[in-house]
């Protein structure tokens, strides 16, 4: 077993799986802040413990186990202590699996309402912990329930819940096929042309999805405003050029399996992520949250300023959501609720998607 901390979640699943290799099972994972002075500047990092089932040791094995014992190092002694207690959690993530029966049932209850939203096991008993001793305190279940929403509001006020930078001129959506891409990129064209009055340009580089280009093209022509597709590199630059004299170019990318490192590897090749770009990833709240979280991680070499959640008024579920945004410290950006451009989309903030991730629960 073995514990980690990194700034992020995916950079403490990569130290997981070079100590540990792939088969390395994720145990337990909290969020921690170190440093700090007087309470002010504390950095945040992910405390991740993560197991690896090994071989029954023989018997010779263990005689040289118990060998070693008896003359246990102080180093030795708490390494020891160290896997004590990570056995301790393994226990009490078992409990946890089996119904949180050792909290009182108003704890319980609100455990049981996450718990259908899919949050996370390992969050549900830290959480849960949490709660309890707020119970101890103060045993009102309404108070209970108060802390709960003030505790998901707080953990979500962290991140920066905000849309387009009016100062980036270059504005592209990532994220893998079926999340909505297009549809969004066109909303936000909408608001930019009819709202703001700004002059602005499409680019695209989605030429594997049949019909992409042609519905971009639709959108294009209702608001009047270019589109260069692009296949390279070359084309990419010659876009930028005939789009300098542009308030901003939205560039929407291609949508395929993200599961592919290739298409990563192509979109980097073909889209300069270098220059003074906002870039937000487009994710569908249908998602499991181990999807979610597998294409973050595939995309986390791009530079993602913003999340983008589709679909919102098609999923019952918002645990995903907010294990994403709080593991990876980045806010979402908009929602999108309809394919009706452009009315179903609203810039996010803290309050809205708090009140959001609050009404699932007690929905």
């Amino acid at each position: 077993m073995k514990k980690v901390t990194a700034p992020t979640m995916p950079e403490a699943m990569k130290k997981i799986r070079k100590e540990l290799g792939s088969d390395a099972v994720i145990l337990n994972s909290k969020v921690t802040y170190t440093g700090g002075f007087l309470g002010l500047f504390k950095t945040k990092q992910i405390e991740v413990v993560a197991g690896l089932d090994q071989p029954e040791p023989s018997a010779a094995m263990e005689t040289a186990a118990t060998a070693e014992k008896k003359v246990l190092r102080p180093e030795d002694k708490k390494l020891e202590e160290e896997i004590q207690e990570l056995k301790k959690m393994v226990s009490a993530l078992s409990v946890n699996q089996t119904g949180y029966q050792e909290f009182p049932q108003p704890v319980r209850s609100i455990l049981e309402k996450l718990k259908d939203q899919d949050f996370k096991d390992s969050w549900l008993l830290e959480t849960g912990q949490k709660m309890y001793e707020q119970w101890q305190e103060t045993p009102k279940t309404e108070q209970l329930s108060e802390w709960t929403e003030d505790y998901i509001r707080k953990s979500l006020q962290q991140q920066t819940h905000a849309g387009i930078d009016a100062s980036k001129k270059y504005i592209s959506l990532i994220g893998p096929t079926g999340v909505g891409k297009t549809t969004t990129i066109a909303k936000l064209a909408a608001k930019l042309v009819m709202e703001d009055q700004k002059k602005i340009g499409f680019i695209t580089s989605d030429t594997y999805r049949i019909g992409a280009i042609e519905q971009l093209k639709t959108y294009a022509e209702l608001l009047n405003v270019p589109v260069e597709v692009i296949y390279s590199r070359d084309d990419f630059e010659k876009a930028l050029n005939r789009f300098k004299d542009f308030d901003h170019v939205l560039i929407d990318t291609a949508g395929r399996n993200y599961r592919e490192v290739q298409y990563v590897e192509d979109l980097a090749k073909t889209i300069d992520f270098e220059i003074d770009i906002q870039t937000f990833l487009v994710l569908s709240m249908t998602s499991k949250y181990k999807d979610m979280a597998a294409i973050y991680e595939r995309f986390n070499d791009i530079n993602i300023q913003g999340l983008i959640f589709t679909k919102c008024d098609e999923s019952v579920t918002v645990g995903p959501a907010y294990h994403v945004m709080t593991e990876s410290g980045i806010g979402a950006s908009y929602l999108t609720d309809g394919q009706a451009v452009p009315e179903d989309i609203e810039e996010a903030s803290y309050r809205r998607v708090s009140e959001m991730m609050v009404k699932g629960v007690y929905s």
